[in-house]
């Protein structure tokens, strides 16, 4: 019974670890495929950037 309690103790002092803590875990787990996956990401996100700003260029009248 004691050890019940000491268990109950322990478990309700240490919070679960942060999404942000398990994702950095995971990243440095899978190490280049995170990093693939980053730049790909990264790549997309401004070429959609740059696509949005060209069809919303304003036409100058010459």
């Amino acid at each position: 019974m004691q050890k019940d309690l000491s268990s109950k103790k322990m478990s309700m002092r240490t919070p679960p670890p942060s999404f942000v803590k398990l994702a950095m875990k995971n990243m440095v787990k899978k190490g280049n495929q995170s990093l693939l996956h980053f730049g790909l990401t990264a790549i997309g996100f401004i070429g959609l950037i740059l696509f949005i700003a060209v069809l919303g260029r304003p036409t100058l009248p010459h």
